[in-house]
This record gives structure tokens, C-alpha cells and sequence, in this order.
């Protein structure tokens, strides 16, 4: 009997040890699949920069501890009203770029296992440095990496709406983003 509860003891450990090192390869492809769409034409830094305010969003309160969910939160909404645009633009998921996606792959692993320091200081919020969010006014704005304008949160919700009033905090909550 102490035998067949050893056994059993060891199954559901190594189950566990199964299912956490799936759960960690689908975290890290989550992590790939934005670094390499959001980013696959930056500097590795940049890259780097992309995947982190992905994890800095999975370490904060606010938003999803999990990397799958912070990526795809928003994307129940209509098109480009989502948090990363790669996962609702409406295009193909699947990369087409081999040696791109291996590199993407290459830093998630590197971000995700801790083995890299977080170029933004923390920060949460990136656009493209071709746009201008309305949001980007309510924000502490970080570094410049790449084509990428990185942003700390310098308040609350509550500034935020007293910043922007009313109408154009709805505007901003559904295009924080990139």
C-alpha cells in the first residue's frame, strides 16, 4: 500500500512538471509571437524592449498575470481595439520569417527565464514613434528604442480621466497599446 502511494505521489509530480513546462512553452510562444510581430524589424534592444512591457504587464496588478492573456486581452473588441495589434488585425498569426521568428523565440526565452535587463525601466505602454495616442499625455515617457516610445504610469485611473475628461478616456483605455 506505501508503495502503490509512492507511485502514485510520483505521477501526479512529474504530471505537474509536464503540464508547468507546457504551460511555460505556450508563455514563451506568447512572449515570441509579440516580440516577433511588434518588433521583428528592431535592433535586438528593441525586441528586448517589446517582450518586457509584456512582462511588466504580467508582474502588475492591473492587467493578467499570465503572458497568453495579457497578449490577447482586448481581443474579444472589433479590430485594432485590442492591446497588441498583431493579435487582432484581422492577419494571419503563423510567421513567415524563419530566421526572424527564431530570434524572437531566442529573446522570449532569454526575457521570460529572468536572463535579461529590462531596457524601459518598467514600462507598460509602447506606440510606434510614427503616431501620436491621445493617452501618450497622461503618461511618464520613457525611452525612445528603435521606432518605439516606451511610458511608465505616472497615476492613477482617476488623474487619467481628470487629465483627459470624460469622452476621450474610453478612447484612450481602448487604444493603450503599442
Amino acid at each position: 500500500m506505501g508503495t502503490g502511494l509512492l507511485a502514485a505521489a510520483a505521477y501526479v509530480l512529474m504530471a505537474s512538471a509536464a503540464a508547468a513546462q507546457t504551460d511555460n512553452r505556450a508563455e514563451i510562444e506568447c512572449l515570441a509571437l509579440t516580440i516577433y510581430f511588434e518588433a521583428r524589424g528592431e535592433p535586438a534592444m528593441g525586441k528586448r524592449a517589446v517582450g518586457h512591457v509584456v512582462m511588466n504587464r504580467a508582474s502588475d496588478r492591473r492587467y493578467p498575470q499570465w503572458i497568453c492573456d495579457v497578449v490577447q486581452q482586448g481581443g474579444e473588441w472589433p479590430r485594432y481595439r485590442c492591446q497588441f495589434t498583431w493579435w487582432c488585425d484581422g492577419r494571419s498569426d503563423e510567421p513567415r520569417e524563419p530566421v526572424a521568428w527564431e530570434r524572437s523565440k531566442a529573446i522570449a526565452r532569454l526575457i521570460y527565464w529572468g536572463l535579461s535587463e529590462d531596457p524601459t525601466r518598467g514600462a507598460l505602454w509602447y506606440h510606434a514613434d510614427y503616431v501620436a495616442p491621445v493617452w501618450r499625455k497622461v503618461l511618464g515617457e520613457g525611452p525612445k528604442i528603435g521606432r518605439h516610445i516606451f511610458y511608465r504610469n505616472e497615476g492613477d485611473p482617476m488623474v487619467i480621466e481628470v487629465k483627459l475628461g470624460r469622452n476621450d478616456l474610453e478612447t484612450a483605455a481602448t487604444n493603450i497599446v503599442q
